[in-house]
């Protein structure tokens, strides 16, 4: 079994590379130079860490070097991970280790009283949303705890047909229809399922055509309303699923969900093959919306949650 930072490191290779290509082995052990910080400048921008997080991390280098001329690099890559973890203060996702609306833990409820807690994933097209449910259902499940997914991108049958395929092979429950299908109707029966079940999660994923039409968001809302007429206070969490390779465009596209659908939470996707994987930090200085997952890889396991600490040491090639 891989630590949990070891598989941080290994899924943000390539933003770890891009930085260590610019900077000829700046945190190889040779000491800091005007050239190198200027290459380390250029790095965190090519990351997409941001104007501010860059700009911070620089000045508290320089401050640093100007009171110690003979600052190594790896005291700068320090200072740099530092930096980071204070910009990423709180932004720390954590779900309770026992579901169950309105309190319900173990032993608390039967399964006639108890409801389960829904979790919504909203994203694009492309997103890695429909990979994303089951592999967050199939974490849910090694914890113990009982979950059934709804696929209700029923505008897309390639999406339906491959939730069906990872709930076949990762032996999870699932409710759907047929292409075309009515997405709020398949929501309905999965919570009405869910609560016959006695089961712990509803994971619902929803359509993703463009962000920019305005008929996504209408029917993301049906959704909502649908799932309300069982419970007011489903769905419990709204997370918008991003792709990490996007960069900066990703924090405008976070945006518009968050004005249209309240999220509460994102899931950062596909950062095991991007080298921009500084892009999570701006999202989060946007928006301040809490990043519970992060997907380094395409296997069941490769969905982690977010750690800042093994963040910032894995992108700046330091040691956890």
């Amino acid at each position: 079994m891989l630590s949990l930072f070891k598989k941080f490191k290994d899924g943000l290779t390539k933003t770890v590379a891009a930085i260590a290509a610019k900077t000829h082995g700046l945190f190889g052990g040779r000491k800091i130079d005007a050239a190198s910080l200027e290459e380390l400048e250029e790095a965190l921008y090519t990351a997409d860490f941001g104007v501010e997080t860059t700009t911070e991390i620089l000045a508290e280098i320089k401050t640093a070097y100007r009171e110690d001329p003979e600052l190594k690099s790896q005291q700068a890559a320090a200072i740099g991970a530092t930096v980071l973890r204070r910009v990423l203060a709180g932004s720390e996702g954590t779900l309770d280790a026992v579901a169950g609306a309105g309190g319900h833990g173990p032993g608390s409820a039967t399964p006639a009283t108890k409801q389960p807690t829904v979790i919504a994933l909203i994203g694009v097209n492309g997103s890695g949303k429909t990979t994303t449910t089951a592999k967050l259902a199939h974490r849910l499940k090694g914890e113990g705890q009982t979950v059934i997914v709804a696929a209700c991108d029923t505008f897309r049958a390639a999406a339906v047909e491959q939730l069906k395929s990872w709930a076949e092979r990762l032996k999870i429950e699932i409710v759907a229809s047929h292409t075309g299908a009515d997405s709020a109707a398949v929501a309905f029966d999965a919570w009405q399922a869910a609560k016959a079940r006695g089961h712990d999660w509803l994971i619902v994923d929803t359509a993703g055509r463009l962000h920019t039409k305005g008929n996504l968001m209408e029917e993301l809302a049906k959704i909502r309303r649908v799932l309300q007429k069982n419970d007011p206070a489903a769905p419990q969490h709204r997370w918008l699923v991003v792709d990490g390779s996007l960069g900066a465009n990703s924090i405008e596209q976070a945006k518009v969900f968050h004005q249209s659908f309240g999220l509460t939470g994102l899931i950062v996707t596909k950062l095991d093959g991007t080298s921009r994987g500084g892009a999570i930090v701006g999202i989060w200085r946007q928006l301040r919306i809490p990043i519970y997952f992060i997907g380094l890889g395409e296997q069941p396991d490769d969905l982690q949650p977010f750690s800042a600490e093994n963040y910032a040491q894995a992108v700046f090639g330091l040691e956890g």
